[in-house]
């Protein structure tokens, strides 16, 4: 198959991180594999999604990192999403904030236009389009979700703030990776007014219930399909996220320190909660946030981690997110136009 991962920058993607992994993955089992920049896209005058690209083929490399060294290292090549089986959106919107806002929206759009080719858009560009902010958290059932409001307002914030006696969450609407999150209580009540101005400049402020457990860090687990991804030697792609010290933040990227976790019962209770609407937005391949009892974010975009876990537990779980697409692409040429995206993206 061909299969072309969006990715936010070649110059900014590091050789270690998850995308290139399953990019790895794929070169391995034989696929052609692309690689794109949210830049390198355009909309081609005969109708179909053209892009430029970074590819390599005909060489062997012994870990995804040299791997992806030889891609950054290539010219830019021209396809279009007439040859492609599968689009895969893997760039993270929230880190253009500030940055390229042009870039935050483009990879959902432009892979609306790829559907029309019957190209596999993973995950769904409709849906992707709809959770490009942490309100898509919202609809999901309030059993999982921390008690939240979202507002603009500092009386109401504030007010909130009283009810979680004087401890709760703040962070901004639209964002991930850990950014501008502030945990505020007693002590820096003082600071509380500045700090809701200073999420408000860049949009809408989230206050949520402070979750105690949230002090001993998170888990993120993946889930593919709606369901708990697993190795095929049956280990579960979950780990523990330590906070670091003095810091209520445990991505990865924030200083958080990775750690081996244990699947529970309530965690898949957690994720069989989660699953049906995962499946209906079509969302493929996802990573959710548990302290306790509740889930913290469902990062839909880029996930990261996979190929931490994999390090941590030995084992390989990039090689069963490409069979299972690989499987989509099989679908999709024996049912032609009977399956639409969305249900070809969980399936």
């Amino acid at each position: 198959m061909k299969i072309a991962f969006i990715i936010n920058d070649h110059k900014t993607e590091k050789p270690n991180f998850t995308t290139p992994a399953l990019g790895y993955a794929a070169y391995k089992r034989e696929h052609e594999v692309y690689f794109i920049g949210v830049g390198e896209l355009a909309y081609a005058s005969d109708g179909h999604l053209s892009a430029r690209c970074k590819t390599v083929n005909g060489q062997a490399f012994k870990t995804q990192e040299t791997y992806f060294r030889a891609i950054q290292k290539q010219k830019l090549t021209q396809i279009s999403s007439s040859e492609l089986d599968v689009l895969f959106l893997r760039n993270d919107p929230s880190e253009e904030i500030n940055k390229r806002e042009w870039a935050q929206n483009a990879a959902f759009i432009f892979g609306e236009i790829a559907t029309q080719d019957r190209v596999i858009v993973l995950n769904h560009p409709s849906s992707l389009a709809g959770a490009v902010n942490k309100m898509y958290f919202q609809h999901f059932p309030e059993i999982l979700r921390p008690k939240t409001i979202i507002s603009r307002d500092h009386k109401e914030i504030k007010e909130f703030f009283k009810e979680q006696k004087q401890r709760m969450i703040l962070k901004p609407l639209q964002g991930s990776g850990g950014t501008n999150v502030f945990m505020m209580d007693k002590k820096n009540e003082h600071n509380l007014s500045q700090t809701i101005d200073a999420i408000c400049r860049d949009g809408f402020v989230i206050a949520q219930e402070y979750l105690k457990e949230a002090k001993n860090g998170d888990t993120r687990l993946f889930l593919m399909n709606g369901e708990p991804l697993k190795s095929a030697d049956g280990k579960y792609a979950i780990m523990k996220r330590v906070n670091a010290s003095g810091d209520i933040r445990s991505n990865i990227h924030a200083g958080g320190r990775p750690e081996s976790a244990k699947m529970t019962d309530k965690i898949m209770e957690l994720a069989e909660i989660v699953r049906p609407k995962l499946v209906q937005d079509g969302m493929f391949l996802v990573g959710i946030d548990i302290v306790g009892d509740k889930l913290m974010e469902i990062n839909v975009f880029s996930p990261g981690g996979l190929n931490v876990m994999g390090e941590m537990y030995e084992t390989d779980f990039a090689t069963e997110v490409i069979k299972s697409i690989e499987k989509k692409v099989h679908y999709n040429k024996i049912y032609k136009d009977y399956l639409f995206n969305s249900r070809l993206a969980t399936l």
